[in-house]
Order: C-alpha cells, then structure tokens, then sequence
C-alpha cells in the first residue's frame, strides 16, 4: 500500500505516563488507515485503546513515534496548528457526545463549522440541515438536547462530527451508552457514511459484534497491536 492511499497512518507510536511512576502505555503501534474503510479498534479495558485514540486525533501530542494526516507529519506542530487541523480535518465522538444543552440541535451542529470560519452562517446552517436530513431527524432542528432520547443525541453528534466534511471520523464507544436497537443504528448510519459517501472511520468499541462487521478490525493488547 502507497502512503498515498492512506489517510492515517502511525509509525512506531509509543506512549508512556509518568504518573504515579513510569508506564509504558503503547508499545510500537504501527499501522495504516485507507481512505473510505471502516475500521474498529478492540481489546479488553485497560489495554490503551482509547489512549491511542487520543493521540490518533492529535488530542495527546504527548508521544514518540510518527503520525501523519493525509500524508503530513504531525510530530512537531504547535497546539494552534494542532488545533486547526483537528477541526478541519477530524470529526470526533464521544461516547458520552458533550451537546451544549443551552444550544438547540442545529445550533450544536454548526459549532465546529462556525469555528473553523471558511463558509458564511446562512451555508453552515444550510450543511447542518443537510445532515440532520441524511440523519433522519430534521424534526429535532430547534430542539434542545435535552428534549431528544439517547439515540437522538448520538445522531446530533454524528451530524456535528460531519459538518466540516472531515477526512475521517474518530469515535470513542460510539454505543457505550446506547441499548442494542440504537447501536445496531449507529453501526447502521456509519456503515452508510463508509459505503455511500466513502468517508473514512475509525471506532474504539468494547462491542466485538459491532467490530465484527467492519471493514477492519485492529485488536490490541496490553498496550501493543496483535492482529490487524
């Protein structure tokens, strides 16, 4: 495989915490993620999946190793810079998805967008209601979080994570918190975004049905990968 073709990729990535003593957290993670392919990352509790995540998504710039991004190497940068390219070029989700609650649906959708400055408010709200559209649920546009179920909020902040066109979208137990009808939902929607719109995504999941029927699955242990 060409780095071209790779949207993601991290060369011998090792983490290590130093508190309450020295830790070796990741042991020379090194793999590549494909543009448009729907990958999970497994592994038991404990086993650093969500710290690579966070360094995957530049959120921990805190490690040894190479990351690149569309084929620029992010070792180095400033945390602007940093900051910049995680919201052009991520779209990230929580498990637990950090809605504003004093925000409406739509107001919530547009943040990143407004932040990120390129498109004027009447065009990043008319993308914010494109997704809530491709979502299924732009009867939700002027209601506050708070009004809307689980599965509801989740969808709200798929819709979040789309709204600047990222190159990939990064979710951390996407379904943690979700019963098995909304998971198989979300499994559902993100399954569509990979097929009909070729959006690349990477999932942390504990689910291993939900890992199962991805396009990949990278399984790790005790901090290293042992299957990709």
């Amino acid at each position: 495989m060409t780095m071209a073709e790779q949207i993601l990729k991290a060369v011998l990535i090792n983490k290590y915490f130093y508190e309450p003593s020295r830790f070796k957290a990741l042991s020379d993670i090194t793999f590549g993620i494909e543009r448009g392919k729907f990958v999970s990352v497994v592994g038991k509790s404990g086993c650093a999946k969500s710290t690579l995540l966070y360094i995957l998504s530049t959120m921990d710039s805190d490690f040894e190793g190479e990351l690149f991004l569309d084929n620029e190497l992010l070792n180095n940068k400033t945390d602007r810079e940093l900051s910049r390219i995680r919201n052009e070029k991520i779209g990230f989700i929580f498990q637990f998805h950090y809605l504003i609650e004093e925000f409406n649906v739509i107001n919530n959708i547009m943040l990143p967008a407004l932040k990120l400055g390129k498109l004027s408010r009447p065009e990043i709200e008319s993308q914010a209601m494109h997704y809530l559209n491709l979502l299924g649920i732009a009867g939700q546009a002027l209601k506050h979080t708070n009004q809307l179920s689980g599965g509801e909020k989740q969808r709200v902040a798929i819709a979040r994570a789309l709204i600047n066109n990222p190159l990939i979208i990064m979710a951390d137990e996407p379904t943690g918190n979700l019963d098995k009808k909304n998971s198989e939902m979300v499994f559902g929607l993100f399954k569509e975004l990979s097929v009909e719109m070729r959006q690349t995504i990477l999932v942390v999941t504990h689910d291993k049905d939900f890992a199962r029927q991805t396009d990949q699955t990278i399984e790790m242990q005790d901090g290293r990968i042992i299957s990709t």
